[in-house]
Formats: structure tokens, C-alpha cells, sequence
């Protein structure tokens, strides 16, 4: 038995984004606060406004509700989950 580890990226450009607990953060704060385009793609360290505005078009919307220790929670519970299946 396996358990495959569920890793969440975001195609922007050339480039994929994986979601983790900082990128979480920073979704969070955008979504929660006034936060511009341009500000949100220097926190994501994207080139400008335009790959901020794809990155948000690509992120599957569940997840920028998600509270980030909600996902530290599932993280946690991933890696438990294949501890145990290794053994």
C-alpha cells in the first residue's frame, strides 16, 4: 500500500508555484486585507501585477479560503499517513 502525497501547484508562465504554508499566508492576508496586484506578486516573487493576476485565475479557489494551520494540520496528517504505510 501506498499513500501519494498531495502537492498543489499553480501553473504561472513557464513556471509552477507550489502551495505551501508561507504562499498560504500570503493568499490569506490578500484575501482577508486590501492587498494590490503588485504587491501580492512581489510577496509571491512573481515579475508583476499580470503574473499575480494569472497565479489568482489558477489557484483553485478552496484553497485561498483555507486556513493556513488548517493546512499545517493536513500536512501533518499526510506525512502520518505514510509513516504508517511504511510500516
Amino acid at each position: 500500500m501506498s499513500v501519494e502525497a498531495k502537492v498543489y501547484k499553480v501553473k504561472v508562465g513557464d513556471r509552477e508555484i507550489e502551495i505551501d504554508e508561507k504562499v498560504l499566508e500570503v493568499l490569506h492576508e490578500y484575501v482577508h486585507r486590501e492587498m494590490e496586484l503588485n504587491e501580492l506578486a512581489k510577496r509571491l516573487g512573481l515579475k508583476d501585477w499580470r503574473e499575480a493576476y494569472q497565479f489568482l485565475k489558477n489557484v483553485e479557489s478552496w484553497i485561498m479560503w483555507i486556513q493556513p494551520t488548517l493546512w499545517q494540520t493536513m500536512a501533518r496528517m499526510r506525512r502520518a499517513e505514510e509513516e504508517v504505510a511504511r510500516k
